[in-house]
C-alpha cells in the first residue's frame, strides 16, 4: 500500500539522490552475523562468527581463500559472496600466470569493486548482498580492506561488518594505536575480544561457531575452524573478568603458538553450503 515507487530497480534515483535497492543490499549486510579484521607491522587476521540455519545443519562457510595471500570474509548472502569468491580467485590466478607474480591486494579490491559496480548500473539485476573484509599480504606489506555492495571499498587499520558490529568497532578504535607494535598471538586475541563483543544475549564464543583466518609475513593465509581455534580461545578466556583492557597482560598463548593451532586441525576444505541467508 505504501509501497515507495523508488525501489523498483537499482537504476533509478529517488528525489532525495538515493538509490533504495542499494540501501537494501547494505541492510542485508547489517543482519549477517559479525566479522572483524584487523592488522599489524607484519600480520593480518580476521575472525567470524558462524551461523546455522537450524539445530539440524551445519554453520555456514565464513572465510574463503583466494590466493596463497589473500582472502576474504564476508557478511550478508553465503551465495553471493561464492560467485564473488569464485570471480577473484580467476583474477588472482591469470593475473599470476600472465606475470608471474601474486595480484596486489590493492588491484585485486579494485576488480572485484568494478565487477560489483556493474550490477548498479543495468536495468534487470540486483546488488550483491554481501559484504566483504579482505585480508591480504604483498610487497606493501598486511593489508585489511572493506568492500561494500555498493562496491566502494576503503583500505582499513581495522574494521568490524555484520550484526552488533558497532562494538567491536568500538573496542577497535579504543586500542587502535596497540595493533601496529602486536605479535601475531596478541593480534588474534584483540580480534576474538572486538568479535565478542558483538555476540547476542547469552551467547558465547565456542569452536563452533569461530572461524578465524591469518596471512602475513611468511605465512601463507590460512584459516583455523573447530579443534584449531580452541587454543585461542582457552588464551582469552584465562583471563576472566579483566575485561577488554587486560588483553596485553594475558599469559602467553599455548605452547607452539599459531603452530600448536595448525597441528590440531589443517584448514578447513571448501564445502557446501546451506540454503542462501545473511551470514
Amino acid at each position: 500500500m505504501f509501497r515507495n515507487q523508488y525501489d523498483n530497480d537499482v537504476t533509478t534515483w529517488s528525489p532525495q539522490g538515493r538509490l533504495h535497492q542499494l540501501e537494501y543490499a547494505m541492510e542485508a549486510v547489517k543482519q549477517g552475523s559479525a566479522a572483524v579484521g584487523i592488522k599489524s607491522a607484519t600480520h593480518a587476521v580476521m575472525v567470524s562468527l558462524k551461523r546455522a540455519p537450524s539445530e539440524l545443519s551445519a554453520y555456514q562457510k565464513k572465510s574463503f581463500e583466494i590466493d596463497d595471500h589473500v582472502g576474504i570474509t564476508i557478511a550478508g548472502l553465503s551465495s553471493d559472496a561464492r560467485v564473488l569468491a569464485r570471480f577473484m580467485r580467476t583474477e588472482a590466478m591469470g593475473h599470476k600466470y600472465a606475470f608471474d607474480v601474486p595480484l596486489p591486494v590493492s588491484r585485486l579490491v579494485s576488480v572485484v569493486g568494478d565487477r560489483m559496480q556493474r550490477t548498479t548500473i543495468g536495468y534487470g539485476r540486483r546488488p550483491f548482498g554481501v559484504g566483504m573484509i579482505v585480508a591480504g599480504f604483498d610487497a606493501k606489506g598486511p593489508h585489511i580492506y572493506q568492500v561494500d555492495p555498493s562496491s566502494n571499498f576503503y583500505d582499513c587499520k581495522a574494521q568490524a561488518i555484520g550484526a552488533r558490529s558497532q562494538s567491536a568497532r568500538t573496542y577497535l578504535e579504543r586500542h587502535l594505536d596497540d595493533f601496529p607494535a602486536c605479535d601475531v598471538d596478541t593480534l588474534v586475541r584483540h580480534a576474538l575480544r572486538a568479535l565478542r563483543d558483538c555476540l547476542p544475549g547469552e551467547a558465547e564464543l565456542s569452536q563452533k561457531n569461530v572461524c578465524l583466518s591469518i596471512v602475513g609475513g611468511d605465512r601463507k593465509f590460512t584459516t583455523y575452524e573447530e579443534e584449531a581455534v580452541r587454543p585461542f580461545l582457552d588464551a582469552i578466556d584465562e583471563d576472566g573478568e579483566g575485561g577488554a583492557d587486560a588483553v596485553d597482560t594475558l599469559p602467553d598463548a599455548p605452547a607452539g603458538g599459531l603452530d600448536a593451532a595448525a597441528a590440531a586441525a589443517a584448514p578447513a576444505a571448501e564445502g557446501e553450503e546451506a540454503a542462501p541467508m545473511a551470514e
